[in-house]
């Protein structure tokens, strides 16, 4: 029997933003991004390495205003095709969690892939920039990420000083948090809920 391919690819164009995104959870972390955002460049290529993904994301914004749009609407695409590549969530493990160090930084991301949306985000007080990049939007990204995943993801921060450490390790963990939640356990039968239903 030929195993479900879990790929999906999401379009998404507004009068603000174009984005495509193209994920497939059984990869092998072979990533092609081009947003417009450099340090967003820089941080999902870390998302699709260290989750093992293959992932392509391509966004067009009006990055003339500033990043928001564009990285807010990344994180609502990047959900939609992260929701839509697990199909029936049949045989997943459901609950992730990674800690992952960056020299000064460790964060830890917990995910369960519930149907119930929740960012809970407990990080420092970060510097407001990183090179041009307005550091709130990493909340921005995550709680629209979370909504159109349609995951709880819980974001803890206990310490770090270098706001780029901080947050790479963020990015980091949440990938592999997500690819430890996604993963299949032959022992699952059906969906990981008493409910019977993940979707």
């Amino acid at each position: 029997m030929t195993e479900k391919k879990r790929y999906a690819k999401i379009e998404r164009t507004t009068n603000e933003t174009q984005i495509s995104v193209a994920i497939d959870l059984d990869g092998e972390g072979k990533a092609e991004i081009q947003t417009g955002v450099g340090f967003m460049d820089h941080m999902l290529d870390l998302f699709i390495k260290h989750g093992l993904f293959n992932g392509t994301i391509q966004a067009n914004g009006d990055t003339y205003i500033d990043d928001h749009h564009t990285t807010e609407d990344i994180g609502i695409v990047l959900g939609q095709a992260i929701r839509e590549a697990l199909g029936d969530k049949k045989g997943i493990k459901r609950y992730g969690t990674a800690f992952v160090p960056m020299d000064d930084a460790l964060a830890q991301v917990v995910v369960d892939c519930s149907n119930r949306p929740h960012l809970e985000y407990r990080v420092p007080e970060l510097k407001e920039k990183v090179g041009t990049f307005d550091t709130e939007l990493v909340h921005e990204f995550l709680w629209k990420f979370a909504l159109e995943a349609r995951m709880n993801v819980h974001v803890i921060v206990p310490y770090g000083h270098n706001t780029h450490h901080i947050i790479e390790a963020i990015f980091k963990a949440l990938a592999r948090a997500i690819d430890d939640a996604v993963a299949i356990d032959p022992r699952v039968k059906g969906v990981p809920s008493t409910k019977g239903l993940l979707t």
